[in-house]
């Protein structure tokens, strides 16, 4: 039985810094940001966004009358989490009026909880070919205003529905992935900024890339030669493109040329929106899906997952006759193209406005709501949720 993706869409925020301008204002060559890192703008989410709005607001358009006809669970991953014990997929089953007879389950494991969210609705699946599941990859990247971290901060979220016979693409049964407990990243429940060991954590990204490929190679008896094109977690975008490389030596030329067109159409939407943690992978793969127009039905994409702390996975995907009839690129390049530029103190007043982390009340600046969804405050410790009018994304502040 064929299990895979039916149907992918994403949301970020409705606001964004270009980092040649932060860039200036930091006293750093531009080309260590766009050149070095390979960042060219990033999502700025104001108070109101967070993992659900975002959540709901990219899975809104995927769920048609058949999807909740059929659905068993919502899944959600994620590291960026709204509260310690409810899980952020209830929210979001309330903003979608989901049917009450399915479950509803955050998952946790750094960068990695999209693909066990992923693996989780597959192997569901397998049992329930009736039943579909809707997973959700959502995250806002925060390290600090003037950090190390701060050019591969961003915000994002992908939705998935993921059933028997998708018309997207196949999740083949091919996974082979690692798990070891290690320190290059982490996040305190007192904080909302994360905590990263830079180049331990590249060395350790690397390191656990070259160990699932070669045991993938080895237990499936495949090459870079069977792949059409292969997507990464991407941090950032070298990040990925230093994994592809370790690929590419045992390639003959005309994979390497293959493999690097596709990787670059893989990574054009992280460089407009930035790191989305649990959401990259995804992101990427939706980027390459809507930016190279020569895939075809039966070609095989290979994804790369890596979640800090650590477990990674390297597993492969079919396309599927019909495939470029459920992409929607022309949606996703006006959402990106209709964000407002913010000036880089607008973004570090935005940034720095945030919900607290204490029992106060708190309202978010309705000037910046945007989208169908919106936190419009916390109050009595509660988080409120509304649905905005439909033109409230096009309202100038």
């Amino acid at each position: 039985m064929k299990i895979g993706i039916d149907a992918i869409a994403m949301d970020t925020p409705g606001f964004y810094v270009d980092l040649v301008e932060l860039a200036k204002v930091r006293g750093d060559e531009s080309d260590k940001y766009t050149i070095g890192i390979g960042q060219d703008e990033q999502a700025v989410p104001p108070s109101s966004q967070d993992i659900v709005t975002m959540g709901a607001n990219a899975a809104a358009s995927l769920v048609t009358p058949a999807v909740r006809d059929s659905l068993g669970m919502v899944l959600v991953g994620t590291e960026s989490g709204v509260d310690a014990s409810k899980s952020a997929a209830l929210f979001i089953h309330q903003l979608l009026d989901l049917p009450e007879w399915v479950r509803a389950v955050e998952l946790k494991e750094a960068c990695y909880g999209g693909t066990a969210a992923l693996m989780m609705a597959r192997d569901y699946v397998a049992g329930h070919p009736d039943k579909s599941v809707l997973v959700i990859a959502a995250d806002i990247a925060r390290y600090g205003l003037a950090t190390a971290g701060e050019v591969t901060q961003g915000a994002g979220a992908v939705a998935m529905i993921v059933k028997a016979d998708p018309r997207l693409i196949t999740i083949e049964s091919d996974s082979v992935y690692r798990s070891a407990s290690i320190n290059d990243f982490w996040r305190p429940v007192y904080q909302d900024t994360a905590i990263a060991q830079g180049k331990y954590s590249t060395e350790q990204y690397l390191a656990f890339f070259q160990a699932v490929w070669d045991r993938y190679q080895a237990e499936n008896h495949l090459t870079a030669a069977d792949f059409a094109g292969m997507t990464f977690h991407l941090p950032y975008t070298k990040m990925g493109k230093k994994a592809l490389d370790l690929v590419l030596p045992q390639a003959d030329d005309q994979t390497v040329k293959r493999l690097g067109k596709r990787f670059d159409a893989s990574t054009r939407y992280c460089r407009r929106i930035g790191n989305i943690y649990t959401g990259s992978l995804y992101l990427g793969l939706l980027s390459l899906l809507d930016h190279d127009a020569t895939l075809q039905a039966g070609d095989r994409i290979g994804l790369f997952s890596y979640g800090s702390g650590a477990v990674a996975e390297f597993f492969s995907g079919i396309l599927q006759p019909g495939f470029k009839d459920q992409l929607n690129s022309a949606a996703h390049a006006r959402q990106l193209d209709e964000r407002q530029q913010l000036t880089v103190p607008e973004y570090e007043a935005l940034f720095s406005d945030k919900v607290p982390y204490d029992p106060e009340d708190y309202r978010p600046d309705p000037a910046y709501f945007r989208g169908q969804f919106v936190l419009t405050g916390v109050v009595g410790q509660e988080r409120l949720y509304e649905k905005q009018p439909a033109d409230s994304s096009t309202l100038p502040h």
